[in-house]
């Protein structure tokens, strides 16, 4: 996805178009490293995953000299995670390679895909929105393929893809450029469910902008405006939920175990669980039942008033479908670094007992709430591990507030996706079943609580060629009631085999904090046989300006 919108932007004469699946338009404000500002714990878990498949060596049946060029890779293999750390505002590293500093240079149409369970789906509004004649789909699905991706339905991305290329490199006149702008699978409500195979739905296709602006003010009474409403017309307000007392974002450093993966693959219970147990932590605001279904299309906005007592911080807004039966599912999310409350270029510490104003959005969505479910608004500041959390535990004081709805009235049409196809799997032959494990443990002796997520690929070989791979991973993401106690450790092991030719590589990665700065260690050793051929280690450390 970034190799295409990145193409598009450089605009080389032979290019005629591009398809991009899941990427972000903007490296800083909202990609894998940061979002809203927010430094996030798979800044740290990217930066372990690249230094694992980067030690991979060359395949001897293709490369003659393998070995050498192994040991030259492994010897240039950067450590990234820290360097990303370290650039904590919207600098030129992040402006290169980010097309939204100039729209104006995507020139070739583009056909671009996202998921709602993927954290790349604002890049499809945004393109659909800046880029004349862009066309968008976005589904239900993970950080996959929409062919092949849960939660389903899966869909035609094979059959559109070629349509899409038999227009623009064949002439082809199939009407592709007639097509809907942005196509949107709205998502029903349904019980919360994190290895959720299907998500019941239907799609909608539009032109061009099509949800009015609903506002709720914050209220702190049960059923009329209280005091957080500001002056001016009310058009709805969410009242405080009672579970919570007071206007004061508080959360213990644990929130946010059941935010699920940045970028979840598959059914092992990584999209977002049951949001009960964050929500009662959380400073929460709901709505009434609703009577009638309420469809919502767009991206919603959330504008609060709030003074923070500490200098470094940030805020976490979760909009959430509560059911009859209190179950909380979370619809979108959205955060913002208070340093970030003005400029991303130039932040700037809070002045601690000072009121701003702090807008920002939330994650696009295409929601159907159904009657007897009510809206909620659940605020916090802490949000483990997706966040890495600030270095004080602070208290964030809200006095006004209010979100922005994007409600659809369903003036769009809907859309007859293809069936999904595909061609048969490629030959291979198991010979370790994989596993998957996901858990969360805690310590009552010292308080700690632990994400534990272990993924095992197993042992497969290609019949084709008889390459064995073998992939292992395992991350514990532990927290104390201090943030500072927070620790990130992962292990990843790569092994390649065929015949007497056997390699593996196992990398080792573990993040840290102190009141100044964030500690990242590394560690890669190579074998080959049994025999070490390589070993690294790294130590840096990263001074926090603004995380």
């Amino acid at each position: 996805g970034f190799n295409c919108l990145q193409t598009a932007f450089l605009q080389p004469p032979a290019l005629k178009a591009v398809m991009a699946v899941c990427a972000s338009s903007d490296r800083f404000a909202d990609d894998i490293h940061y979002k809203g500002g927010c430094l996030l714990g798979e800044n740290f878990g990217w930066g372990a995953v690249m230094l694992s498949y980067s030690s991979r060596p060359p395949d001897p049946m293709l490369c003659r000299d393998w070995r050498e060029a192994w040991l030259k890779r492994l010897e240039a293999e950067p450590w990234l995670a820290p360097r990303w750390a370290d650039l904590q505002e919207r600098s030129d590293y992040w402006k290169h390679g980010s097309i939204c500093e100039d729209w104006d240079r995507m020139q070739v149409p583009v056909l671009i895909w996202g998921g709602w369970a993927d954290n790349y789906m604002n890049t499809v509004a945004a393109v659909v929105g800046h880029v004349p004649g862009a066309k968008g789909i976005v589904g239900p699905w993970v950080h996959q393929y929409p062919h092949v991706a849960p939660p389903g339905p899966q869909v035609g991305f094979l059959q559109t893809a070629v349509r899409w290329w038999d227009r623009w490199l064949k002439a082809v006149a199939n009407g592709v450029e007639d097509d809907p702008a942005y196509r949107a699978y709205m998502l029903h409500s349904a019980p919360p469910d994190a290895s959720a195979a299907f998500r019941a739905g239907h799609w909608v296709a539009v032109d061009g902008p099509v949800a009015a602006r609903m506002v709720l003010h914050l209220s702190s009474a049960g059923s009329a405006p209280g005091g957080f409403t500001p002056p001016g017309p009310l058009v709805g307000y969410l009242s405080q939920n009672e579970s919570r007392g007071g206007g004061v974002i508080a959360s213990p450093s644990h929130l946010g175990m059941d935010a699920g993966e940045f970028f979840p693959m598959g059914l092992h219970a990584e999209m977002p669980g049951d949001q009960r147990g964050d929500d009662a932590l959380s400073l929460c605001f709901d709505g009434d039942v609703l009577a009638e279904p309420l469809e919502m299309l767009g991206a919603a906005r959330v504008v609060l008033t709030l003074a923070s007592d500490k200098p470094l911080g940030f805020v976490v807004a979760r909009l959430c479908d509560v059911g009859p039966d209190g179950s909380s599912v979370r619809i979108a999310h959205g955060m913002r670094n208070l340093c970030h409350r003005d400029s991303m270029e130039a932040p700037a510490p809070m002045v601690p007992g000072v009121a701003v104003e702090v807008a920002f959005d939330l994650d696009q969505m295409a929601y159907q709430l159904a009657p007897g479910h009510r809206l909620r608004l659940a605020l916090s500041n802490s949000y483990w591990p997706f966040v890495w959390p600030s270095p004080e535990a602070g208290a964030l004081t809200v006095t006004a507030g209010r979100v922005e709805l994007p409600v659809y009235a369903g003036t769009g049409g809907g859309w007859d996706a293809p069936e999904a196809e595909g061609a048969a799997p490629w030959k291979h032959r198991v010979l370790r079943k994989g596993h998957s494990a996901r858990r969360v443990e805690v310590d009552l002796l010292s308080g700690k609580r632990a994400l534990i997520v272990e993924e095992d690929g197993g042992e497969v070989e290609n019949l084709d060629h008889g390459l064995c791979t073998s992939e292992v991973m395992s991350e514990r993401w532990e927290i104390g009631a201090d943030p500072l106690s927070a620790r990130a450790v992962h292990v990843w092991e790569q092994k390649l085999g065929r015949g007497d030719w056997q390699v593996r590589t196992v990398a080792h990665a573990e993040m840290t904090g102190t009141a100044t700065h964030l500690r990242m260690v590394a560690s890669l050793t190579a074998w080959e046989g049994g025999r070490v051929i390589f070993q690294r280690d790294w130590d840096d450390l990263v001074a926090r300006r603004f995380v």
